[in-house]
């Protein structure tokens, strides 16, 4: 992955590599029924051993296919299956009937919910089989949210105008908004600054037109 930077005063202001995908660090919102389920079916803990999560860019679909790979190595996982080839359609297919007997459990994602998918209608039909759950992006009350409690875990006072300038002007996901949180934690201990509106609108202004 490469790394963002972008430049202060000349000096280097560095953004971390986002936190590896985990169930504990995925921000629920509206997706905590979702996430009870990836997270039992990670542990081995429900009865039902298909889930199907859908929604559109940005919902936290492949966030929790790689966490709930991390949590269970064994676990089966697809995500984006409207883009599957027939091979991999007929191994999706094959893991399916093997985890409703008992042999493995699997966790699927994509755009739609299955009757929407242009897959092979016998794949549609089994994705539909277990429990299937639509993710929700993120509203931005939920986003300050989770920005004010990660501040907060690092004892870094936060004012409103800086959650709300961050919400409006940097990239809108999760990952990026804490990496650049704690790119701005970091500068202001180094300089024994507080991340005020105006450190915070000159550092992403310097960003504009340079690389990722």
């Amino acid at each position: 992955m490469l790394e963002s930077k972008f430049y202060m005063r000349q000096l280097p202001l560095e953004i971390s590599p986002p936190a590896a995908p985990s169930l504990d660090n995925f921000v629920a919102g509206a997706n905590a029924e979702a996430l009870a389920a990836v997270r039992a079916l990670a542990a081995g803990e429900r009865p039902e051993a298909i889930v199907y999560l859908w929604g559109e860019p940005g919902s936290g679909r492949t966030h929790l296919l790689r966490a709930a790979t991390r949590a269970n190595p064994g676990l089966v996982a697809a995500d984006d299956v409207e883009t599957l080839d027939p091979t991999a359609q007929q191994a999706l297919f094959n893991a399916i009937n093997a985890a409703r007997e008992g042999q493995t459990a699997v966790l699927a994602a994509g755009s739609a919910p299955p009757a929407g998918l242009a897959l092979r209608e016998d794949l549609r039909s089994r994705l539909a089989w277990g429990l299937a759950f639509q993710l929700h992006p993120l509203s931005d009350a939920e986003k300050a949210a989770a920005l004010r409690a990660h501040a907060h875990a690092r004892a870094l006072h936060l004012g409103e105008e800086v959650i709300a300038y961050l919400l409006k002007h940097a990239r809108r996901d999760m990952a990026s908004l804490i990496g650049i949180l704690d790119a701005l934690d970091r500068y202001s201990l180094e300089h024994k600054r507080p991340v005020t509106l105006p450190l915070v609108r000159d550092a992403l202004e310097s960003m504009k037109g340079k690389p990722a």
